[in-house]
């Protein structure tokens, strides 16, 4: 894994098409602004979870579909 440290304003690029941007950091939070190609499927880790345990794909069928929407 590789580990960064970033400041607020700062940014991380993952390949060409990808761009997180340290937004905002309040005491153990941090707020993130991810920046991506429509195609390219962003989850939080717990909802990548529930879409697996629901039995669902996490990766559409058609690109720049709509990720499947979850029961609360």
């Amino acid at each position: 894994m590789l580990v960064l440290t970033r400041k607020l304003g700062e940014v991380i690029r993952v390949g060409d098409a990808v761009t997180v941007h340290v937004l905002e950091v309040r005491g153990n939070q941090v707020r993130l602004g991810v920046e991506a190609p429509a195609d390219v499927r962003i989850y939080r880790e717990e909802i990548y979870r529930a879409i697996l345990e629901a039995g669902e794909s996490p990766h559409p069928i058609r690109p720049g579909g709509r990720a499947p929407r979850l029961q609360k």
